[in-house]
């Protein structure tokens, strides 16, 4: 996702250009597949529908035509896509910090929640206390009222 995010997006000829795109070139594959042409030509491959069957009885220059069509839709697509996945990156990082903040929450709340039990085990335990006097007391004020009649 860095790299994708370092990526530089530029328009030429009205198509999406991408540039850095983890080191895969448009010029060096552009080459290295007209190498293999002089040399001896690419292995056919019946799936690759590049150029359809129609291609075959195209002119040099409509199949040249066809295929910059075709590459410029596929930049465009690329660039697409380059776009939703740093706009998806954007989001789990927004994500990401929601989450952090809501953690941070929780761990300030678990740490409210375990001083208010604290303070209500202290208020339970003076509560006895108060209440174990307080019997004491009306023991004593029983006793008192016997003795004074």
């Amino acid at each position: 996702s860095s790299k994708i995010r370092n990526m530089e997006v530029q328009s030429s000829d009205g198509a999406a250009v991408l540039e850095d795109c983890i080191g895969f070139s448009l010029t060096k594959a552009k080459s290295r597949i007209e190498e293999k042409l002089k040399k001896g030509g690419l292995p056919d491959c019946p799936d690759d529908d590049i150029i359809p069957s129609v291609g075959n009885e195209m002119g040099a220059e409509a199949q040249i035509r066809f295929l910059k069509a075709k590459l410029r839709v596929t930049q465009e697509d690329l660039a697409n896509v380059v776009f939703e996945c740093r706009k998806k990156d954007d989001e789990n990082q927004n994500l990401e910090t929601r989450l952090k903040d809501t953690e941070e929450e929780n761990t300030r709340l678990q740490h409210t929640i375990s001083m208010q039990q604290s303070q209500t085990e202290r208020y339970k335990v003076l509560s006895q206390e108060a209440n174990k006097r307080s019997e004491g007391l009306q023991q004593e004020v029983i006793a008192l009222q016997k003795v004074l009649q």
